[in-house]
């Protein structure tokens, strides 16, 4: 008996070490998968645009593209036009993001607030800031403000949103609690609403940052002198295709890095 369990561990114990050694390279295999997938996606679109497939003007190689890259960083713009559309960005990601926390709590936490605010924010969520353009010029001008708007509108409903219903989803008996106990208001709201809700917070908040710079192609093109999707607009116009699909890049590279950033800051 003690020989057949001790064979029964033994055997155990090798499975168990070949399915370490399997997940191993299972996850080895993936991360070689991920490093070479950007190269491989370069090296099939170089081929593509120069195989005569498809016209090279309208769709340029990557090697073209880097050069219109390291042209426009040589001229300076480069770093003028992604200035300003960082600014536009993180000032009215930051305003929608606070406005719409504070929203948020106050209908989720408040009947009589949601009962008036939250039909009419339901009814303007689903129009894309883009429509506002036209007014927003007629509003605002060419001014900075127009554009923080349009980025402000595309952020605060889906803050508020996710605010609203995390607020909601948190325990009412510990509210109903910690107001018995004579915690006060403010208190109770920081300390268990806020709390409560805060992985609905950052997970509205997550997906807001990606909205910021799909509205920032709507503030840039309400009219401006300097941003990314200003260049691009202006190289779509000269037919530099080069640099239109390098300010893509660019735009997504740019996001790309804002979402990891603030993934590994909610961590």
């Amino acid at each position: 008996m003690k020989h057949d369990g001790a064979l029964r561990a033994h055997e155990d114990g090798g499975e168990r070490a070949r399915a370490r050694s399997d997940a191993g390279r299972l996850q080895r295999l993936n991360i070689l998968i991920g490093v070479l997938s950007i190269p491989l996606f370069v090296l099939l679109w170089e081929l593509i645009a120069r195989s005569g497939i498809v016209n090279i003007v309208l769709f340029p190689p990557p090697s073209v593209v880097a050069v219109a890259i390291v042209e426009w960083m040589r001229s300076g713009q480069f770093f003028l036009d992604l200035t300003a559309s960082l600014y536009r960005v993180t000032t009215g990601f930051t305003a929608g993001a606070a406005l719409g926390i504070f929203l948020g709590i106050m209908t989720g936490q408040f009947p009589i607030v949601s009962s008036l605010l939250s039909p009419l924010f339901h009814i303007l969520r689903p129009i894309p800031p883009i429509a506002f353009v036209p007014i927003v010029v007629l509003w605002f001008g060419l001014s900075e403000t127009g554009k923080l708007f349009l980025v402000v509108w595309g952020v605060f409903f889906t803050v508020w949103l996710s605010t609203h219903i995390g607020v909601q989803k948190v325990d009412r008996g510990l509210i109903r609690a910690a107001l018995m106990l004579g915690t006060p208001r403010r208190q109770m709201l920081q300390e268990i609403v806020l709390l409560g809700a805060l992985p609905y917070i950052v997970v509205g908040l997550r997906t807001a940052v990606s909205i910021a710079f799909y509205t920032l192609v709507a503030a840039e093109l309400a009219g401006t002198f300097a941003g990314i999707v200003y260049r691009i607009e202006i190289a779509q116009q000269n037919l530099q295709t080069g640099q239109v699909m390098g300010g893509l890049a660019a735009l997504g590279l740019i996001s790309f890095v804002a979402d990891r950033m603030f993934a590994a800051l909610a961590v």
